[in-house]
């Protein structure tokens, strides 16, 4: 007979020093005890709380997503060196509300005193959606394009990006009316942000490995007229760039 997940009652389980259980996939919890048990499990590289249910991903190959996360984050970064006033981070817990505190792979964000919607909170945490998240998935089937996804409109996330690493597809969605619209890219294949001038993408190079035409792509955003504008507006808010 195949074995079976369960949830291990309280005294069988795991406790920390303080006699707390620590967390187990699908736990249901508020975001303070998700937040507390976390901290007692220093070993724990990746927990998210989503609508009160704990999701503890298993270890993660290579192709699916090591890999995957390396170069969008490559992507994502080159562009925060390049834009004073934004800043992008790899796995950053975010504090949304009682039941949510996601871990998106990464992000990317105006900085607060620049204008954007997210700050550092005292306990470390953004304090709110960035403007820009986004999430390494096997497929179509993940919960980044289910439960997460809802989580993110419902919290005003202006944009939601999705590899589909399997699927060889993006999913670039923008928040237009309260709902997610999928984004929609220029006649040469390109998507480019409405939050992040010069933000561009070409999704069918970024799957197919193709980075030097990624990058190629980004600079061609990076030395356009709106980024320029953007950056402008960025700086006349804040002049002096630094963390927020």
């Amino acid at each position: 007979m195949a074995a079976t997940s369960r949830i291990l009652p309280f005294a069988d389980r795991e406790v920390d020093p303080k006699g707390s259980p620590l967390l187990e996939n699908g736990d249901r919890l508020t975001r303070d005890e998700f937040e507390r048990r976390y901290k007692a499990m220093p070993h724990l590289k990746k927990a998210e709380l989503i609508d009160g249910v704990v999701y503890m991903p298993s270890p993660v190959s290579v192709p699916d997503h090591g890999d995957p996360h390396s170069q969008a984050g490559v992507w994502l970064g080159l562009y925060a060196v390049r834009t004073p006033g934004v800043r992008s981070s790899d796995n950053g817990s975010i504090n949304l509300d009682v039941d949510n505190m996601p871990q998106p792979d990464l992000s990317l964000r105006i900085q607060a005193e620049n204008g954007g919607r997210a700050g550092i909170g005292l306990d470390g945490y953004l304090d709110d959606a960035p403007e820009l998240i986004f999430e390494v998935a096997s497929s179509s089937v993940s919960y980044d394009l289910h439960q997460k996804l809802r989580v993110y409109q419902r919290h005003g996330c202006p944009e939601y990006v999705v590899w589909r690493v399997r699927d060889r597809a993006i999913s670039w969605f923008v928040l237009r009316e309260g709902g997610y619209e999928p984004l929609t890219p220029g006649p040469d294949g390109v998507l480019r942000s409405e939050v992040f001038p010069g933000l561009w993408l070409d999704p069918a190079a970024l799957v197919a490995d193709d980075m030097q035409r990624v990058l190629a792509i980004l600079d061609e955003g990076l030395a356009s007229a709106e980024h320029a504008a953007f950056i402008a507006t960025l700086l006349q808010r804040h002049p002096i760039e630094g963390p927020s």
